[in-house]
């Protein structure tokens, strides 16, 4: 089903953080926020996997290289969203603007960190399709075997963003027993009131037309300041990410932005089982407290946690203030197992 790991592996040795070092060991900074965790030699490693006749592209991240009697490491694999591939939105190098890496940070912090680009994005092969959700979910199957695989580990934490988060929503839905825990990030339930949902229901019809759609420099520059608060980003990470997904070409699959305009909801909150932590950056344009909140209440498992992260928009990993998302997650990955009554 899968192909074994491409012989190709890497050490990146980190560049230094702006926002200093010490989450690790528990190192507050001076705004009260946890730090990032220092800077180390991280090691990284391509695969791949088989959905059908597609290769799908995969990259992992970890402190150590795996070895055969090292204990297993918890696992968790980040899902991208809809207009750029897996390493620009979770691998990003933004010279002289610090950590931007949340392969990087989660990989510091103990984690076996896994993503890969779907159907039709970056590195991977395209059957063509559209690469709506129900495809992603079909990409995060083929992907799975690989993972438990390398790792040992049956069942792994999730992060999306995005329609990443409705993807991983959706994958955590059809294949629960693979699921630990579930962090979704900037993620739309019905998206009634969502000012960008909105905007996209105006180009229902030619998000039908076509399975690929218009992503050049202006567009990926347009997702920094469509919120209203360009101010939160440094201009730097929308020119490293065209930088970085350029060469793919300027278009890439419509049917995540479909999905989200015509076809919500997509995910039934109360097939999703597992712990669930959701973020939601106050200035997000993809959603509303209400929207969201209205899915959080559904949830079935009492282990969930809602987190508004403020002076955020859409894209909290990019943000000035991406450390409070790096924060929250960390504690509820960690958190202790809840005693049963």
């Amino acid at each position: 089903m899968t192909d074994h790991p491409v012989a190709r592996r890497t050490v990146i040795k980190s560049a230094g953080l702006s926002i200093g070092a010490g989450l690790a060991s528990g190192i507050t900074s001076a705004h009260g926020q946890t730090a990032a965790p220092a800077a180390q030699e991280i090691w990284s490693g391509e695969y791949w996997a088989h959905k059908g006749n597609v290769k799908l592209y995969m990259f992992r991240k970890r402190l150590t290289a795996p070895a055969a009697n090292a204990p297993p490491q918890p696992v968790l694999f980040l899902v991208h969203g809809s207009s750029n591939a897996s390493r620009s939105s979770y691998d990003l190098t933004v010279p002289g603007k610090g950590e931007y890496s949340m392969m990087n940070v989660f990989a510091r912090y103990g984690y076996d960190v896994w993503t890969m680009d779907h159907d039709g994005y970056g590195n991977s092969g395209s059957s063509g399709d559209n690469s709506d959700i129900a495809s992603g979910v079909e990409d995060l199957k083929a992907a799975m075997p690989v993972v438990m695989q390398e790792t040992g580990q049956q069942k792994i934490h999730f992060y999306g963003t995005s329609s990443g988060g409705i993807r991983a929503a959706a994958y955590a839905q059809a294949q629960p027993d693979r699921v630990d825990r579930l962090v979704l990030s900037a993620f739309t339930y019905k998206g009634n009131g969502a000012a960008e949902i909105e905007r996209r229901q105006k180009h229902i019809a030619e998000l039908r037309a076509n399975p690929r759609r218009k992503r050049d420099a202006n567009m990926i520059r347009s997702i920094f300041t469509r919120d209203g608060h360009p101010g939160i980003y440094d201009p730097a990470v929308p020119e490293a990410i065209i930088a970085a997904e350029m060469k793919f070409g300027d278009t890439i699959p419509s049917g995540t932005y479909l999905d989200m305009a015509a076809n919500l909801p997509v995910v039934d909150p109360a097939k999703v089982m597992c712990p669930v932590l959701m973020t939601r950056g106050e200035w997000d344009g993809n959603s509303t407290n209400d929207d969201l909140l209205d899915f959080f209440r559904q949830l079935p498992n009492g282990d969930r946690q809602f987190v508004i992260l403020p002076q955020t928009a859409h894209s909290a990993g990019f943000s000035k203030n991406r450390d409070l998302l790096w924060y929250a997650m960390k504690n509820f990955l960690a958190a202790p197992v809840p005693v049963a009554s």
